[in-house]
């Protein structure tokens, strides 16, 4: 009986890269194949949904055995996958895949974690002392924060202005230039670079 897992694809994000570097646990077969979605009735039986979180991939099933996962891997949109990770149904016992297979599931996390990091050292390096000065802003609006939550809203308003009119000529600057190279000096897809550029600069992404 398969219970929250069916509701959603669980996947991870980072603030900085958002879908660009989308994770998620994928699953491999015995056979070394990407099993498909796995088809579930509704409760009245006039429809239903598909569901390709890893826990579903258990092996189970009434009517039609659901395929039983033999790897377990991390997955990021940009294409990037990680180690395969078995999944030793020999301990499994009477818990369900979902609790069984969670420290599998977790090392796969682990395993996008270290790509993102990696993906962080492939962009353009900022300066230290921006970097220091990012850091030092952040903790004195925090800290603002908690004496004068709508002063902090300011504060964070002011950052809101001086990105628009800062980054506005840069945007202009770097628009015909390789938009496969923009997007990796940000740790973006070309698609979100380029919305980026847009918004930075005041024009229609697809303009």
């Amino acid at each position: 009986m398969l219970e929250v897992f069916v509701e959603k694809d669980e996947t991870w994000t980072s603030d900085e890269y958002g879908r660009s570097h989308e994770g998620r646990v994928g699953v491999l077969l015995d056979d070394g194949t990407v099993p498909k979605p796995v088809y579930f009735d509704s409760a009245s039986g006039s429809s239903g949904w598909e569901v390709s979180h890893w826990s579903v991939y258990d092996g189970a099933g009434t009517y039609l055995t659901r395929p039983k996962a033999d790897v377990l891997r991390a997955e990021c949109s940009c294409g990037w996958t990680g180690t395969g990770h078995a999944v030793d149904w020999t301990t499994v016992g009477e818990a369900p895949f979902h609790e069984s297979g969670l420290p599998t599931a977790e090392r796969c996390e682990d395993d996008w974690d270290t790509h993102i990091r990696d993906v962080a050292d492939t962009t353009v390096p900022l300066p230290a002392e921006l970097e220091a000065l990012f850091q030092t802003v952040t903790a004195a609006i925090e800290n603002l924060a908690q004496d004068s939550p709508t002063a902090a809203i300011k504060a964070a308003r002011a950052l809101e202005l001086i990105a628009q009119r800062t980054a506005h000529w840069p945007a202009l600057d770097v628009r015909d230039q390789d938009p496969q190279r923009v997007a990796a000096d940000l740790g973006l897809s070309v698609d979100a670079a380029r919305a980026l550029l847009a918004r930075f600069g005041g024009w229609h992404p697809h303009g």
